[in-house]
């Protein structure tokens, strides 16, 4: 955990724990490479490099395509252009962005690429990649707000 000092409304120093930015990033990168091996081993499709590769690079595009745009809306919303405002550790809104582009990217790339896109399918990966993506979020919200607290 990361701590650093931020000016609140009034202009008073204040300070804030925050998660690395590239740790949050291998966390996302775990847990969305977690998601897919799980889905392989389910499905009996073995864990053969480029087998997991093919399964897994859509996903990870959606889960770059949601950061990217978590970035952006950090910035054109920032009063300075130039401030830190990119949370990507937070659940509401950055986690959430992830998640949401995550599923939906990769279903759009898997839809193109005829490799399935079953509504059951859609449903089972929007609710695990919710757990997983938002879950480690809410828990180190919880970690970081108990810590501040102390």
């Amino acid at each position: 955990m990361v701590r650093s000092q931020t000016l609140d409304a009034t202009g008073v120093s204040t300070s804030v724990s925050r998660v690395p930015l590239a740790v949050t990033a291998l966390i996302d990168v775990v847990a969305v490479t977690v998601f897919v091996l799980i889905g392989r081993s389910s499905h009996d499709e073995g864990f053969a490099i480029l087998g997991v590769l093919q399964t897994l690079w859509p996903f990870l595009i959606g889960t770059a395509a949601g950061w990217s745009i978590g970035y952006v809306f950090s910035h054109v919303r920032s009063s300075d252009w130039f401030r830190n405002d990119f949370r990507p550790d937070r659940l509401v809104p950055a986690g959430v962005t992830i998640w949401f582009c995550t599923v939906v990217v990769a279903m759009i790339l898997r839809y193109l690429l005829h490799q399935g896109v079953a509504a059951s399918f859609v449903i089972v990966a929007s609710v695990v990649l919710a757990v997983f993506l938002l879950g480690w979020r809410a828990l180190a919200g919880v970690i970081l707000r108990r810590r501040a607290a102390h």
